[in-house]
């Protein structure tokens, strides 16, 4: 009997988010990518609070690869900073978006449909910038993206990661109360699988920030900074409880 993968279920699942029209999934708008031409600009790592402008740098020229940065979000204010931009997603919608942004305003980007739990299709030291908003909660073994990231990174090169932290995993529906042990695991736990296909959210991991911030430094990086965000909406946001970090290493 042929069994889905989780990565084959969370590419479905992502793509069904796209066509109902998941927030993460809308593009950039063409007087956005204008209004970036003239240097008025905002990305976003986690829900709410912006990236700072200064933990970029001038983009000139730079080459950035967004890593699970589909939809046409980042990339074309990149591009329209002077970036050179790729884009890794597993999302054929996702990828889809990105082209037909990059068609409307006339530019090129290197669009790959790929999954970043296995070896990226990259080589190595190509990048000067990793762009990888919240994802990797979708994925099992985060330090292995942080360790293809590494590797794809010129030296002195950046990544900018936004990360999940546990509590919106340990928490239920209407986030009152703590139901679910540590860790979040649905491969694992057959009820934490029951619960993700019930809910059609894919199949989504807890990760603690010994995997995630620690992920990094095993593989070389070497943390300069970060910021904590909330998730926009919910009961843990009206009480302004932080469940997301965003970080800036470098190789």
């Amino acid at each position: 009997m042929f069994v889905k993968s989780y990565q084959d279920i969370n590419k479905e699942t992502i793509d069904r988010w796209v066509e109902e029209g998941w927030m993460w999934g809308k593009s950039t708008s063409h007087e956005e990518y204008l209004e970036a031409k003239k240097g008025n600009w905002n990305v976003l790592l986690t829900p709410t609070v912006f990236v700072p402008h200064e933990w970029f740098g001038t983009l000139q020229g730079k080459k950035i690869l967004g890593l699970a940065s589909g939809g046409g979000q980042q990339m074309p204010i990149f591009h329209a900073l002077g970036a050179e931009c790729t884009v890794l997603d597993y999302s054929s919608k996702q990828i889809e978006s990105e082209l037909l942004v990059a068609e409307r305003e006339g530019y090129h980007i290197d669009a790959v449909e790929g999954d970043m739990t296995k070896k990226f299709p990259l080589p190595e030291e190509s990048f000067d910038i990793v762009f990888h908003p919240v994802s990797n909660c979708y994925v099992e073994d985060v330090e292995f993206v942080f360790r293809e990231a590494y590797r794809v990174l010129k030296q002195g090169g950046m990544l900018l990661a936004g990360l999940n932290n546990e509590i919106n995993y340990m928490v239920d529906n209407e986030e009152k109360e703590i139901v679910w042990n540590m860790p979040f695991n649905p491969l694992k736990d057959e009820k934490a699988r029951e619960y993700m296909l019930a809910e059609r959210s894919g199949m989504q991991f807890s990760h603690t920030m010994t995997e995630q911030i620690g992920g990094q430094l095993k593989a070389g990086f070497t943390l300069l900074d970060l910021y904590e965000d909330t998730n926009g909406f919910g009961r843990l946001h009206d009480m302004n409880i932080k469940t997301y970090i965003a970080t800036k290493s470098v190789k």
